[in-house]
């Protein structure tokens, strides 16, 4: 029996190289940035209990896995400190300190690897002993007196050899603070990759496990967005957009499709979103449990960034993404 069908879409699904002519978006390396960890010692390679394959290095073994990583062909990561709790104090005066390990560390892997892109995390949590992200007095977090702190930061990273800030901290007017202080010290062509909207989310738990970083009383809903918003992401994005921001970041990216659409619609500058940890340990738990497949499953999830509008993903599934494309 033959029905007269004037459209079949199923004649673009017949073979796997007429799905691969009709399909609509892709995701390639040059799309991903790899969050990375880097902790005090030598020889240390300490994996994140809570996120299967992500290690903690000392600069050293950090330094030996950029060779396998830039080799695979990943041309940015995005790397984190975790600090003891003996460098940490209320003003992260350790996050600007001259010899201290981050800023160390971003000068020996641009030495060794002069075309890898540097992305580097501008917020105190790392390095406070509250572990906020903004300075805290009489249990507030101090907006305005936390850019201070910030903009030393940010001259600090980009003397180092950033060459992507990533403020995280959502304060209001960072953006345009930090532009001011890195133009002041001729450091213009260092961009800035805001976290536009980033969410007060339940996904985070992990990357607080891997830094040590978590708030030592209450909770970072008074700068952090609520999820229920996203008009809120508009207003956030437009502010960050004309304080000089150079891209738009979307942090969670899973539960927040919806938001990384609403701004690729909105703003011609280029899109981040990151696949935080929690997103990343879900889909690592059930594939250990035989629940689902795990390549499939990443597969599926960062094309789901990618067609909801993401240019750039952030994620700690870049190196096993790069592997299965070699």
């Amino acid at each position: 029996m033959s029905i007269q069908l004037p459209r079949r879409p199923r004649r673009n699904r017949q073979s796997a190289a007429i799905r691969a002519l009709a399909q609509e978006t892709t995701v390639s390396v040059n799309d991903l940035i790899y969050p990375m960890f880097i902790v005090e010692g030598s020889g240390v390679q300490s994996e994140v209990k809570s996120m299967p394959g992500i290690f903690r290095y000392s600069l050293d073994t950090l330094l030996e896995e950029l060779k396998e990583v830039t080799d695979l062909g990943i041309k940015c990561i995005d790397l984190f400190p975790n600090y003891s709790e003996d460098k940490k104090d209320k003003y992260a005066t350790e996050s600007y300190r001259e010899g201290t390990l981050y800023l160390d560390a971003l000068k020996a892997i641009k030495d060794k690897f002069p075309d890898l892109a540097l992305m580097t995390d501008v917020a105190m949590d790392p390095y406070s002993s509250d572990g906020h992200d903004g300075l805290v007095e009489n249990g507030r977090i101090l907006n305005d007196e936390t850019l201070e702190i910030l903009a030393k930061m940010a001259v600090a990273q980009a003397r180092a050899g950033a060459d992507i800030l990533g403020p995280s901290d959502m304060m209001d007017g960072r953006v345009g603070y930090l532009r001011q202080a890195l133009d002041a010290e001729g450091f213009t062509n260092v961009s800035i990759m805001s976290y536009s909207a980033k969410y007060a989310s339940a996904f985070y738990g992990p990357f607080r496990d891997a830094l040590d970083s978590a708030p030592r009383f209450g909770d970072k809903k008074t700068y952090q967005m609520n999820p229920a918003n996203v008009r809120e992401a508009l207003i956030e994005a437009e502010l960050d957009y004309q304080e000089g921001a150079d891209f738009l970041m979307v942090k969670p990216a899973l539960a927040y499709l919806d938001v990384i659409k609403t701004l690729n619609q909105n703003f011609d500058l280029p899109i981040a979103a990151y696949n935080v940890s929690g997103e990343y340990a879900m889909i690592k738990a059930a594939a250990q449990n035989g629940w689902l497949d795990g390549d499939r499953a990443m597969l599926e999830t960062l094309m789901s960034i990618r067609r909801a509008g993401a240019k750039i993903i952030l994620t700690y599934f870049a190196k096993e993404f790069a592997r299965l494309q070699a």
